[in-house]
Protein backbone atom coordinates (compact mmCIF):
# COMPACT_ATOMS: atom_id res chain seq x y z
CA UNK A 1 0.00 0.00 0.00
CA UNK A 2 1.43 2.93 -0.70
CA UNK A 3 2.29 5.31 2.77
CA UNK A 4 0.52 8.27 2.72
CA UNK A 5 0.42 11.24 5.91
CA UNK A 6 -1.76 10.26 8.62
CA UNK A 7 -3.80 13.06 10.35
CA UNK A 8 -0.51 15.06 10.97
CA UNK A 9 1.01 18.33 11.32
CA UNK A 10 2.24 18.60 7.72
CA UNK A 11 -0.85 20.25 5.64
CA UNK A 12 0.70 19.79 2.02
CA UNK A 13 -0.78 18.44 -0.91
CA UNK A 14 -1.99 19.38 -3.92
CA UNK A 15 -5.73 19.04 -5.33
CA UNK A 16 -5.72 19.35 -9.30
CA UNK A 17 -9.56 18.78 -10.51
CA UNK A 18 -10.84 15.71 -8.90
CA UNK A 19 -7.66 14.34 -8.57
CA UNK A 20 -5.85 14.09 -5.17
CA UNK A 21 -2.15 14.29 -4.86
CA UNK A 22 -0.89 11.86 -1.52
CA UNK A 23 2.28 12.89 0.47
CA UNK A 24 4.65 10.67 0.61
CA UNK A 25 6.89 10.89 3.67
CA UNK A 26 8.56 8.27 4.80
CA UNK A 27 8.38 4.73 5.21
CA UNK A 28 6.22 4.41 8.18
CA UNK A 29 3.53 6.54 9.57
CA UNK A 30 3.60 9.53 12.01
CA UNK A 31 2.37 7.46 15.33
CA UNK A 32 0.09 10.54 16.71
CA UNK A 33 -1.97 10.09 19.54
CA UNK A 34 -6.54 9.35 19.29
CA UNK A 35 -6.71 13.34 19.70
CA UNK A 36 -4.93 14.24 16.45
CA UNK A 37 -7.76 12.50 14.63
CA UNK A 38 -10.36 14.34 16.68
CA UNK A 39 -8.46 17.88 15.72
CA UNK A 40 -8.75 17.14 11.82
CA UNK A 41 -11.98 15.72 12.01
CA UNK A 42 -13.72 18.58 13.54
CA UNK A 43 -11.31 21.00 11.81
CA UNK A 44 -14.05 21.99 9.72
CA UNK A 45 -17.81 21.96 10.36
CA UNK A 46 -19.01 20.58 7.17
CA UNK A 47 -17.22 17.88 4.51
CA UNK A 48 -18.29 17.99 1.21
CA UNK A 49 -18.28 14.32 0.32
CA UNK A 50 -16.11 14.43 -3.30
CA UNK A 51 -17.80 11.59 -4.91
CA UNK A 52 -16.34 12.20 -8.31
CA UNK A 53 -12.97 11.52 -6.41
CA UNK A 54 -13.44 8.14 -5.30
CA UNK A 55 -11.29 5.38 -5.66
CA UNK A 56 -12.03 1.55 -5.75
CA UNK A 57 -15.00 -0.68 -6.64
CA UNK A 58 -16.45 -1.15 -3.13
CA UNK A 59 -18.56 1.15 -0.93
CA UNK A 60 -19.12 2.70 2.01
CA UNK A 61 -23.23 2.94 2.14
CA UNK A 62 -23.44 6.50 4.32
CA UNK A 63 -21.01 8.27 2.65
CA UNK A 64 -22.26 7.17 -0.49
CA UNK A 65 -25.35 9.12 0.05
CA UNK A 66 -24.34 11.99 1.55
CA UNK A 67 -23.10 15.32 0.12
CA UNK A 68 -21.64 16.42 3.75
CA UNK A 69 -20.84 15.16 6.86
CA UNK A 70 -19.98 16.59 9.94
CA UNK A 71 -17.80 15.39 13.17
CA UNK A 72 -19.23 17.34 16.21
CA UNK A 73 -18.09 16.00 19.86
CA UNK A 74 -18.88 12.57 19.07
CA UNK A 75 -21.93 13.12 16.56
CA UNK A 76 -22.01 12.54 13.21
CA UNK A 77 -24.31 14.37 10.82
CA UNK A 78 -25.13 14.33 7.70
CA UNK A 79 -26.33 16.33 4.32
CA UNK A 80 -28.36 13.21 2.35
CA UNK A 81 -30.61 15.37 0.78
CA UNK A 82 -30.33 18.88 -1.33
CA UNK A 83 -33.28 20.51 -0.87
CA UNK A 84 -33.21 22.34 2.98
CA UNK A 85 -29.19 22.03 2.87
CA UNK A 86 -27.80 24.74 4.59
CA UNK A 87 -31.36 24.98 7.09
CA UNK A 88 -31.80 21.27 8.21
CA UNK A 89 -30.10 20.50 11.53
CA UNK A 90 -28.12 24.19 11.74
CA UNK A 91 -26.83 23.25 8.42
CA UNK A 92 -25.55 19.95 9.56
CA UNK A 93 -28.19 18.02 8.37
CA UNK A 94 -29.56 15.24 10.55
CA UNK A 95 -27.91 12.82 13.26
CA UNK A 96 -26.76 9.64 11.99
CA UNK A 97 -24.70 8.08 13.77
CA UNK A 98 -21.97 8.30 16.64
CA UNK A 99 -18.04 7.94 15.98
CA UNK A 100 -14.88 7.87 18.18
CA UNK A 101 -11.60 9.26 17.16
CA UNK A 102 -8.81 6.62 17.96
CA UNK A 103 -5.14 5.92 16.78
CA UNK A 104 -5.05 6.70 13.15
CA UNK A 105 -8.79 5.98 12.18
CA UNK A 106 -12.35 6.74 13.30
CA UNK A 107 -14.81 4.09 14.33
CA UNK A 108 -18.01 5.20 13.20
CA UNK A 109 -21.62 3.95 14.87
CA UNK A 110 -24.34 4.18 11.53
CA UNK A 111 -28.05 4.40 12.78
CA UNK A 112 -28.44 2.36 9.62
CA UNK A 113 -25.80 0.58 7.99
CA UNK A 114 -23.79 -0.32 11.27
CA UNK A 115 -20.39 -0.14 12.58
CA UNK A 116 -17.49 0.78 10.40
CA UNK A 117 -14.08 1.31 10.56
CA UNK A 118 -12.02 4.27 8.51
CA UNK A 119 -8.68 5.19 8.39
CA UNK A 120 -8.01 8.80 8.22
CA UNK A 121 -5.57 10.28 5.93
CA UNK A 122 -4.56 14.42 5.24
CA UNK A 123 -4.09 15.62 2.00
CA UNK A 124 -3.88 19.09 2.64
CA UNK A 125 -5.61 21.46 5.00
CA UNK A 126 -8.75 21.63 3.05
CA UNK A 127 -8.49 17.78 1.86
CA UNK A 128 -9.01 14.73 4.06
CA UNK A 129 -8.91 10.78 2.75
CA UNK A 130 -11.42 8.23 4.80
CA UNK A 131 -10.03 4.45 3.74
CA UNK A 132 -11.95 1.56 3.87
CA UNK A 133 -9.38 -1.31 4.06
CA UNK A 134 -12.48 -3.90 4.02
CA UNK A 135 -13.07 -2.67 0.51
CA UNK A 136 -10.28 -1.21 -0.46
CA UNK A 137 -11.93 2.29 -1.53
CA UNK A 138 -11.07 5.85 -0.65
CA UNK A 139 -13.28 9.04 -0.21
CA UNK A 140 -11.69 12.25 -0.19
CA UNK A 141 -13.96 15.32 1.57
CA UNK A 142 -13.28 18.74 1.28
CA UNK A 143 -13.61 21.00 4.39
CA UNK A 144 -15.79 24.25 4.84
CA UNK A 145 -17.32 26.08 7.60
CA UNK A 146 -21.33 26.64 6.72
CA UNK A 147 -20.29 30.24 5.99
CA UNK A 148 -18.18 30.22 3.17
CA UNK A 149 -19.81 26.47 1.75
CA UNK A 150 -21.30 27.54 -1.71
CA UNK A 151 -24.61 26.12 -1.49
CA UNK A 152 -25.54 27.33 -4.99
CA UNK A 153 -23.36 25.23 -6.87
CA UNK A 154 -23.74 22.26 -4.60
CA UNK A 155 -27.52 22.37 -6.29
CA UNK A 156 -25.69 22.77 -9.78
CA UNK A 157 -23.49 20.22 -9.24
CA UNK A 158 -25.91 17.54 -8.12
CA UNK A 159 -29.05 18.76 -9.55
CA UNK A 160 -30.24 15.23 -11.24
CA UNK A 161 -30.04 14.11 -7.71
CA UNK A 162 -32.28 17.56 -6.63
CA UNK A 163 -34.73 16.96 -9.48
CA UNK A 164 -35.66 13.29 -7.61
CA UNK A 165 -35.91 14.30 -4.21
CA UNK A 166 -39.86 15.19 -4.80
CA UNK A 167 -42.75 12.66 -5.89
CA UNK A 168 -43.94 15.22 -8.41
CA UNK A 169 -43.10 18.55 -9.94
CA UNK A 170 -46.18 20.49 -10.34
CA UNK A 171 -46.32 23.61 -13.06
CA UNK A 172 -47.22 26.80 -10.65
CA UNK A 173 -46.21 29.38 -13.37
CA UNK A 174 -46.51 29.90 -17.15
CA UNK A 175 -45.30 33.34 -18.56
CA UNK A 176 -47.62 34.97 -21.02
CA UNK A 177 -44.47 35.89 -23.18
CA UNK A 178 -44.27 33.20 -25.40
CA UNK A 179 -45.45 30.83 -28.12
CA UNK A 180 -47.90 28.16 -27.65
CA UNK A 181 -46.24 25.11 -27.92
CA UNK A 182 -47.42 21.42 -26.50
CA UNK A 183 -45.35 21.24 -23.23
CA UNK A 184 -47.97 23.93 -22.36
CA UNK A 185 -50.68 21.77 -21.35
CA UNK A 186 -48.14 19.58 -19.07
CA UNK A 187 -49.05 20.27 -15.36
CA UNK A 188 -46.83 17.75 -13.69
CA UNK A 189 -43.56 16.00 -14.02
CA UNK A 190 -41.31 13.34 -11.90
CA UNK A 191 -37.83 12.39 -12.24
CA UNK A 192 -37.05 8.95 -11.68
CA UNK A 193 -33.67 6.46 -11.41
CA UNK A 194 -34.13 2.92 -12.83
CA UNK A 195 -32.12 -0.21 -13.69
CA UNK A 196 -31.69 1.43 -17.36
CA UNK A 197 -31.07 5.02 -16.07
CA UNK A 198 -32.43 8.11 -15.86
CA UNK A 199 -36.18 8.72 -16.52
CA UNK A 200 -38.99 10.99 -16.48
CA UNK A 201 -43.00 11.10 -16.77
CA UNK A 202 -45.49 13.59 -17.14
CA UNK A 203 -49.45 14.42 -16.81
CA UNK A 204 -51.49 16.90 -18.12
CA UNK A 205 -53.73 16.10 -15.03
CA UNK A 206 -55.59 19.84 -13.54
CA UNK A 207 -53.51 21.37 -10.96
CA UNK A 208 -54.38 20.35 -7.50
CA UNK A 209 -54.67 16.60 -8.17
CA UNK A 210 -53.39 14.01 -5.38
CA UNK A 211 -50.21 12.75 -6.11
CA UNK A 212 -51.71 9.35 -6.29
CA UNK A 213 -54.22 10.26 -8.53
CA UNK A 214 -52.23 11.23 -11.25
CA UNK A 215 -52.24 9.56 -14.40
CA UNK A 216 -49.02 9.48 -16.27
CA UNK A 217 -49.50 10.54 -19.88
CA UNK A 218 -46.05 10.62 -21.14
CA UNK A 219 -42.50 9.13 -20.32
CA UNK A 220 -38.83 9.10 -21.83
CA UNK A 221 -35.39 9.33 -20.67
CA UNK A 222 -34.18 12.97 -19.69
CA UNK A 223 -30.43 14.10 -19.77
CA UNK A 224 -28.59 16.96 -17.37
CA UNK A 225 -25.97 19.03 -19.63
CA UNK A 226 -23.36 21.13 -18.42
CA UNK A 227 -23.11 24.50 -20.76
CA UNK A 228 -19.42 24.96 -22.26
CA UNK A 229 -18.24 28.39 -20.01
CA UNK A 230 -21.33 28.75 -17.79
CA UNK A 231 -21.39 27.14 -15.20
CA UNK A 232 -23.94 28.65 -13.45
CA UNK A 233 -26.29 27.20 -16.23
CA UNK A 234 -27.51 23.50 -16.41
CA UNK A 235 -29.84 22.39 -19.95
CA UNK A 236 -32.08 19.40 -19.67
CA UNK A 237 -33.83 17.68 -22.43
CA UNK A 238 -36.68 15.60 -22.21
CA UNK A 239 -36.54 12.71 -24.48
CA UNK A 240 -40.51 11.63 -25.03
CA UNK A 241 -40.94 8.42 -26.26
CA UNK A 242 -42.28 8.38 -30.17
CA UNK A 243 -42.81 12.32 -29.92
CA UNK A 244 -39.45 13.66 -30.04
CA UNK A 245 -37.15 15.80 -27.59
CA UNK A 246 -38.06 19.06 -25.73
CA UNK A 247 -34.74 21.33 -24.55
CA UNK A 248 -34.90 23.76 -21.39
CA UNK A 249 -32.28 25.64 -19.44
CA UNK A 250 -33.33 24.66 -16.17
CA UNK A 251 -32.61 27.63 -13.32
CA UNK A 252 -32.99 26.64 -9.53
CA UNK A 253 -35.13 29.56 -7.79
CA UNK A 254 -35.49 27.72 -3.78
CA UNK A 255 -34.54 24.36 -2.75
CA UNK A 256 -38.56 23.48 -3.84
CA UNK A 257 -38.87 25.09 -6.89
CA UNK A 258 -37.27 24.92 -10.30
CA UNK A 259 -37.39 26.94 -13.64
CA UNK A 260 -37.81 25.47 -17.08
CA UNK A 261 -37.15 28.14 -19.87
CA UNK A 262 -37.91 26.91 -23.18
CA UNK A 263 -35.76 28.50 -25.78
CA UNK A 264 -37.50 27.03 -28.94
CA UNK A 265 -40.90 28.87 -27.42
CA UNK A 266 -39.51 31.87 -25.40
CA UNK A 267 -41.71 30.35 -22.80
CA UNK A 268 -40.72 30.44 -18.86
CA UNK A 269 -42.29 27.65 -16.49
CA UNK A 270 -41.79 27.28 -12.54
CA UNK A 271 -42.63 23.66 -10.86
CA UNK A 272 -42.49 23.24 -7.19
CA UNK A 273 -41.77 20.07 -5.70
CA UNK A 274 -44.31 17.85 -3.71
CA UNK A 275 -43.93 14.86 -1.53
CA UNK A 276 -40.57 15.64 -0.20
CA UNK A 277 -38.56 12.19 0.35
CA UNK A 278 -36.05 12.24 3.24
CA UNK A 279 -33.44 9.81 2.52
CA UNK A 280 -31.40 8.08 5.41
CA UNK A 281 -33.50 8.46 8.32
CA UNK A 282 -33.41 5.69 11.25
CA UNK A 283 -37.40 5.53 11.18
CA UNK A 284 -37.89 4.07 8.66
CA UNK A 285 -38.22 6.46 5.86
CA UNK A 286 -35.64 5.59 2.70
CA UNK A 287 -32.32 5.21 2.86
CA UNK A 288 -31.80 3.46 -0.49
CA UNK A 289 -30.72 6.58 -2.30
CA UNK A 290 -27.03 6.96 -3.26
CA UNK A 291 -24.80 9.16 -5.83
CA UNK A 292 -22.81 8.11 -8.12
CA UNK A 293 -19.85 9.25 -9.99
CA UNK A 294 -21.50 11.56 -12.65
CA UNK A 295 -19.92 13.42 -15.40
CA UNK A 296 -22.65 15.42 -17.33
CA UNK A 297 -22.05 15.67 -21.27
CA UNK A 298 -21.01 19.55 -22.22
CA UNK A 299 -23.66 21.47 -24.54
CA UNK A 300 -21.92 24.28 -26.60
CA UNK A 301 -25.01 26.49 -26.06
CA UNK A 302 -25.34 29.92 -25.13
CA UNK A 303 -27.87 31.35 -21.86
CA UNK A 304 -31.18 32.45 -24.14
CA UNK A 305 -33.26 33.62 -20.66
CA UNK A 306 -32.26 37.24 -20.47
Amino acid sequence: MKTRLLFGFLFIGLLASSCYTEVLVSDEFFDEPAFSVDQVLSAHELWYVDINATKGNGEVPFLQRAFTVTFDRGTLFANNNIAGIGKNGNGFGIDAGIYTPIRGAVEIRHDVDGVWMLEVFVINNRTIELFDSSSNTSYYLKGFSRSNFDYDMLFYDNIQYFLQEYTVWEKVYTSKIGAINDFDSENYLQFLSGDNGDFFRSSIDSPGTGINNLQWDFEGDYQVFDVANDASLKTITLSYDFIGDDYFELYVINDSTVELYHPNSGTTYEFKGRGYIQYLKSDGASSSKKRIKVKNPIMNVIRQKK
